[in-house]
């Protein structure tokens, strides 16, 4: 029988456990780790404990489980014998939007004291620029005993992953793959061939850094913009996304999609990574468009309170549905949600009613999953995210449970002009109010 190389993954979220899944699948013995106990058992019993559609990764992780390729643990021993390990877990930013890195370090150090001398270890997580060789390797040295390059090699391959198309982003998507030195290189590009049908790059472990919170960064600028053109058709009685459709007519123009907000784990926190590893060139536009997309919750909010004024509803007497708590359509990955911030910028109302069919509670606030009762007695519908449950809702269907017809549309959901011919005084984001 031949033995099967070990590999272990550390941090058992959206990274972690569609790859450790996936090398399962590619014929490793795979061994995950992570601190949170019902997690680990989550997996151990082949269910996946990501919230949202993830199509095909369900069934391949009971597979794996069930074909014993794929175990999960707390304990960090397990490390110890694999001959590759990947770091999958979270690095948040703290409230002044400095790299946060506990979770990071804790678990470099507890990889430097369990592993074997010649193990590769692969950071998948989103990093500022600057900490793999001055953060990650002098902790795993310290830890381990053992020589960076001599004893241990080290590589930065950060993910591309999104809920909703973890398998698909994991098994087509280019990687970029910053590594230590040749033998590093060639055993991080030996196991990611095995994964995707992408190409890989290679390239040293600061640009692979600087790539990843680029790459998030330049998106979230580019939302920015779209944001901030949305701003400007509201005023004008303007459509931002007939003015984006037209835009994008001409060559080498690629306008993104205003919206209500944005969320997830990435895009909120990697350009601050950038600007923190890029600090002494002391960057102005990314914080800027950061400081655009944060206030999007609150421009909604400006528009629910326009709307009921134009509807005669007082504030303390209003009844608000919000329709979508996750950040992602069709996703139950509520991480940074726009809603958040919206919730709190609604204070003041007589009742906040929450809906999304993938979630069961925000910010302490149980969530309903019955569109009709969030809608019953409502006065005004703000739509937050794009649900496919929220594509096929009419005007007829709203004004059917709804006390009055207010609707803020923060994704683009509805026509206009159907809406205002149906009776409701709409407001949505980039659709001037004429």
């Amino acid at each position: 029988m031949v033995r099967r190389e070990k590999v272990a993954v550390v941090g058992l979220g959206y990274v972690g456990i569609p790859l450790a899944t996936l090398l399962a699948d590619r014929g490793y013995d795979v061994i995950g780790v992570d601190v949170d106990s019902k997690r680990v058992a989550d997996v151990n019993d082949g269910t996946l404990p990501l919230k949202g559609v993830e199509p095909d990764l369900p069934e391949m992780l009971g597979d794996a489980v069930r074909r014993g390729r794929l175990r999960a643990t707390t304990s960090f021993e397990e490390v110890g014998g694999a001959r590759s390990v990947f770091v999958c877990v979270d690095t948040p930013i703290d409230a002044d939007m400095r790299p946060s890195n506990a979770r990071l370090v804790s678990a470099a150090r507890q990889i430097g004291e369990n592993m074997s001398r010649g193990a590769l270890v692969v950071v998948e997580s989103t990093l500022a620029p600057g900490t793999m060789l001055g953060t990650v390797a002098p902790i795993i040295e310290d830890a381990s005993g053992l020589r960076l390059g001599k004893g241990f090699k080290l590589a930065h391959c950060p993910e591309r992953v999104m809920p909703g198309r973890l398998l698909h982003n994991l098994t087509t998507y280019d990687r970029v793959i910053g590594a230590l030195d040749d033998e590093s290189a060639e055993r991080a590009i030996a196991t990611y061939s095995k994964i995707t049908k992408g190409e890989l790059h290679r390239t040293d472990l600061t640009t692979a850094e600087i790539v990843k919170t680029a790459e998030n960064a330049y998106r979230d600028v580019q939302i920015a913009f779209a944001n901030e053109i949305s701003f400007i058709c509201e005023k004008l009685g303007a459509d931002a996304f007939e003015v984006r459709r037209l835009v994008n007519t001409c060559p080498f123009r690629d306008m993104h999609v205003p919206g209500a907000g944005v969320g997830g784990h990435c895009l909120p926190k990697d350009p601050w990574l950038l600007v923190f590893g890029g600090r002494k060139a002391r960057p102005v536009l990314i914080p800027t468009a950061r400081m655009i997309n944060d206030g999007m919750p609150f421009h909604v909010a400006k528009l629910a309170f326009d709307a009921l004024r134009e509807l005669k509803v007082r504030r303390p007497s209003a009844v608000v549905a919000v329709l979508g708590a996750s950040f992602l359509e069709n996703s139950g990955d509520v991480r940074n949600s726009p809603t958040k911030a919206l919730l709190q910028c609604l204070e003041g109302v007589k009742e906040i009613r929450i809906h999304d069919p993938y979630l069961e509670d925000i910010e302490g606030v149980k969530i309903e999953h019955r569109v009709a009762e969030v809608l019953k007695g409502a006065d005004i519908a703000i739509f937050m995210v794009a649900h496919k449950e929220y594509l096929k809702l009419t005007p007829a269907t709203l004004k059917k449970h709804m006390r009055r017809q207010g609707v803020v549309d923060g994704r683009n959901i509805f026509s206009k002009a159907k809406m205002r011919k149906a009776g409701f005084v709409y407001r949505g984001i980039g659709k001037g109010v004429s």
